[in-house]
């Protein structure tokens, strides 16, 4: 086929970890600001729209965290103006403020934007056309309006489908007994007659539409934990300093098995230190932290930190689950990876992809412990579906952060830790809104 293009075009991946000008820029505002038009100050006040305020403007780009490289990325890619903005996931890494100032900013832009978002209130906001990917059909299909209006054409559409799907079924149903009743004429005309029958029903079969796997329920029998005492962990007036800094300053918590605990806080607070100090990877100045014997932690890190890039999907699986190649493809079909990508390395897979890698393996390595970082960061939404049944089955004790409304409220928590507070609650939906204010 043929790609034209008519005017200029900016583009901001998902995942800046590697960009051949970020590794060559002497400076973030050299980065930002290509022609060197903007001031200083119009430049720092775009980084701190873009929760980005603790990035010097001398800073050296290649040295930035992940996270900062996306959000200086996308500051350079708004201040060029460009006749085509393309954004694969814009709000990663924001809080409310910085997502819903993003929002705003897409919806007034007087040029193209093409998106890639899992933000439904984005989606909502800031857009008037949906184009589905119908990895089915391997087809584009186009929806006008914003994502709500989209999810209720393509239901009803589905919905069709799913009706005509049952009729052709059972119009084959009644063919199929009409064959067995003409079995039993073993005249030349009675089996002229069945071989016409044979051949009409095949035809019907094969133009049958098949379902997409959207349309159809996903069941997943996960193993039993293994076994753990009652007190899984129990952290006691913990201290945790960095630099001189106290991040987590006389923290408290307790973890009982099976128990599913949300942890909430704005940015900044301590949360992933927390996480990290539990996993034991940080160091503690004061306090206690004890974990009971045979505790297995399996951890999620939105900066995919415990999974190994250079090896395939299979490879991930093999040796950990104790399953057969039939089951490891069964598991990974289930998460939606085709067979097609069985033997594809980790490290080309999109952000989406790796995080339904990650959980699907801790998910069938017998953990008795989760904790999840951000699981939903990179996920658009029948992904989030996906992950989050297979959560809800999980009988293991479970430790969660999250910026997602939607996501805490169907997992249904049985506490909620809050930083900087340092208070455990007992979970309601009330809590919600603190979800959504951080």
């Amino acid at each position: 086929g043929k790609i034209e293009v008519l005017g200029t075009i900016a583009y901001v991946p998902q995942e800046v970890k590697t960009d051949p000008i970020i590794e060559v820029a002497a400076s973030v505002k050299e980065y930002i600001d290509v022609d060197d038009v903007y001031g200083d100050h119009n430049i720092k006040k775009l980084l701190s729209n873009l929760e980005a305020e603790n990035v010097p403007l001398d800073a050296i780009p290649a040295k930035l965290s992940g996270g900062q490289k996306t959000k200086i990325s996308l500051a350079r890619a708004l201040l060029m103006e460009p006749d085509i903005l393309l954004l694969d996931e814009p709000t990663n890494f924001m809080d409310v403020q910085g997502k819903k100032w993003v929002m705003d900013f897409l919806a007034n832009y007087p040029k193209t934007v093409l998106l890639i978002s899992h933000d439904i209130e984005l989606l909502d906001r800031s857009i008037d056309k949906v184009l589905y990917v119908n990895t089915h059909s391997k087809q584009i299909e186009e929806y006008k309006g914003n994502y709500t209006k989209y999810l209720k054409l393509r239901q009803e559409k589905e919905e069709l489908l799913k009706r005509q799907v049952a009729v052709e079924q059972k119009h084959i149903q009644r063919m199929q007994k009409s064959l067995v009743r003409l079995m039993g004429n073993k005249s030349k005309k009675g089996v002229r007659q069945r071989v016409i029958m044979q051949r009409t029903i095949q035809r019907y079969v094969d133009k049958l539409p098949e379902l997409p796997p959207e349309v159809k329920s996903i069941h997943m029998q996960l193993p039993e934990p293994d076994w753990v005492a009652e007190l899984v962990v129990k952290a006691e007036d913990i201290t945790v300093s960095f630099g001189g800094r106290k991040i987590l300053d006389k923290v408290s918590v307790s973890i009982l098995r099976g128990q599913r605990i949300a942890l909430i806080g704005p940015n900044g607070v301590g949360k992933s230190t927390l996480i990290k100090t539990i996993m034991g990877i940080n160091t503690l100045d004061e306090g206690t932290l004890r974990k009971a014997d045979g505790l297995n932690i399996g951890y999620y890190s939105q900066e995919f930190d415990t999974i190994d890039l250079s090896k395939t999907l299979y490879q991930v699986f093999d040796g950990v689950s104790g399953l057969n190649e039939r089951q490891i493809r069964s598991v990974l079909a289930k998460f939606m990876f085709t067979d097609s990508k069985i033997h594809q390395k980790v490290e080309t897979l999109s952000g989406g992809e790796k995080t339904r890698l990650s959980i699907s393996q801790l998910l069938l390595a017998k953990h008795n412990l989760l904790i999840l970082d951000e699981p939903t960061t990179y996920l658009d939404v029948l992904s989030q579906r996906i992950i989050l049944d297979a959560l809800k089955q999980y009988k293991g004790a479970m430790l969660v952060v999250s910026h997602t409304e939607e996501f805490i409220k169907e997992l249904n928590p049985d506490k909620a830790l809050l930083l900087p507070e340092n208070r455990f609650s007992l979970w309601s939906e009330d809590l919600l809104t603190k979800v959504a204010e951080y």
